[in-house]
C-alpha cells in the first residue's frame, strides 16, 4: 500500500469514527458462546496464571456468556501446544472454576498458525476442531501465505470446516477487499474480533470490519480475550452500532455451537 493511501485510509477511519455515536450495550447472551479466546493459563500469551484465568472468565459470565471455546495459539516455533497439553489445560481450568463457582462452560479448540508445520497436523487429522468440525486457524500479519488456498482445501478435504481468525486485521487485504469475497466462496467462515469495532487495533481495522458485516461476510464472532484490558474494551465495543448491526443480522453461528 502507498504511503498516499494509506494515509487517505487513515483519515476516512478517523472521520468515521469521529462521527458515531455510542449507544445502548447490546445483550452479549444472546450469542451465548464464545469461540476465540485465550484463558488456558501459562501456555500462550494470554492468561499467565489461574488467578488470571478465573478472573477472565468471571468476567465474560458477566458479560452473558454461558459458554467459552478457549483457543490457544499453536505454532511450530514458539508456542508448540498439542491437543493433549491442550485438554489437560483445559480440564485443570474446568476444576479450578467449579471450586470457584464459577457457572460457564469451557471447552477447548485451538489457532493455529498458517505455518510449514499446518498442513502435517492436517493431513494427520489431529486437529483440534469445535462444533461442527470447525478448526480456527489465523495466518501471518505481514503477507499472504502463497500456500493459503491448498491448506483451505486440504483442510476441507480431511473433513474440517476453516474458520479465518480475525480477518479484518490482515492488513494486506485491506485494498483487495475482493480477497475477502474469494476466501468467503470457497466456504471459509470469517471470525470477526469484538473489540475490532471499537477501532482498537487501528482505524482501517474497524473500517474493514464494517465493510465485512454490511457484505454479510461474518459468520462468527470472537472476543479474542487475552487478559483483563480486553474485557473493558468488550464493553466498550457493546455501546458501538457496528456489533449491534452484527449480533442481530442472523448471520452468526456462535449460539449454535
Amino acid at each position: 500500500m502507498s504511503i498516499h493511501l494509506h494515509a487517505m485510509i487513515g483519515k476516512i477511519a478517523q472521520i468515521f469514527r469521529k462521527s458515531e455515536k455510542l449507544i445502548d450495550p447490546v445483550d452479549l447472551s444472546v450469542l451465548r458462546v464464545d469461540i476465540h479466546s485465550h484463558f488456558i493459563p501459562g501456555i500462550d500469551d494470554g492468561a499467565q496464571n489461574m488467578e488470571e484465568s478465573l478472573e477472565l472468565l468471571r468476567e465474560m459470565k458477566a458479560l452473558g456468556f454461558s459458554k467459552v471455546i478457549t483457543t490457544p495459539h499453536v505454532m511450530s516455533d514458539y508456542y508448540r501446544n498439542t491437543p493433549e497439553i491442550i485438554i489437560s489445560g483445559r480440564d485443570g481450568l474446568r476444576k479450578a472454576a467449579e471450586a470457584e463457582g464459577i457457572e460457564i462452560e469451557i471447552d477447548c479448540a485451538a489457532e493455529y498458525y498458517l505455518d510449514a508445520d499446518l498442513m502435517g497436523k492436517i493431513k494427520a487429522k489431529e486437529l483440534l476442531t469445535f462444533g461442527d468440525n470447525y478448526v480456527l486457524f489465523e495466518l501471518p500479519f505481514l503477507s499472504e501465505p502463497p500456500n493459503l488456498a491448498e491448506v483451505v482445501f486440504e483442510m476441507q478435504l480431511a473433513g474440517y470446516k476453516p474458520v479465518l481468525a480475525h480477518p479484518e486485521r490482515y492488513a494486506f487485504w485491506h485494498m483487495q477487499f475482493d480477497k475477502y469475497q474469494q476466501i468467503f466462496d470457497k466456504g471459509v467462515i470469517l471470525q470477526l474480533n469484538i473489540n475490532s469495532v471499537t477501532g482498537h487495533y487501528s482505524p482501517e481495522v474497524k473500517a474493514i470490519s464494517k465493510k465485512l458485516i454490511d457484505a454479510q461476510l461474518i459468520g462468527l464472532l470472537g472476543s479474542d480475550c487475552h487478559h483483563i484490558r480486553h474485557v473493558g474494551l468488550m464493553k466498550q465495543a457493546c455501546k458501538h452500532q457496528l456489533l449491534h448491526q452484527l449480533i442481530h443480522s442472523g448471520q452468526l453461528l456462535n449460539a449454535k455451537l
